[in-house]
């Protein structure tokens, strides 16, 4: 028998497999059991919030920023798109959900965010 640790889409796996004639035998192998529990992953780092009165436009999902469209100040209609995030190799257009200002822009081109991270405050 052999002791086998598996990783299968990001939970670990401990199993036991049998040798037969020198060469392992898939019928053989156990019910793969969990293995124990793998330390925590460290916190993602703190999104910043809002300055008082802004709404943050935050990120939907973790990515990789590919384009920063608006500047400070720049005022921007609903639909107007304010960010593009690169994430499983699809270009996500995030959108400005209403008129306004743009307050703050809080990302840069190339730069990776995960999900809820703030991306730009608009007033």
């Amino acid at each position: 028998m052999k002791n086998l640790r598996i990783t299968v889409n990001g939970t670990v796996y401990d199993v036991q497999v049998e040798e037969v004639d020198g060469t392992a035998s898939p019928a053989a192998v156990s019910t793969a059991q969990p293995a124990a529990p793998k330390a925590a992953a460290p916190a993602p780092k703190a999104a910043a919030a809002a300055p008082a009165g802004g709404e943050a436009v935050k990120s939907p999902m973790p990515g990789t920023i590919i384009s920063v469209n608006v500047k400070a100040g720049q005022s921007v209609k609903k639909g107007d798109v304010l960010v593009v995030l690169e994430a499983m190799k699809m270009e996500n257009e995030i959108k400005a959900a209403k008129d306004g200002k743009v307050v703050s822009v809080a990302v840069n081109k190339g730069e990776s965010v995960d999900t809820g991270t703030v991306l730009v405050t608009m007033d």
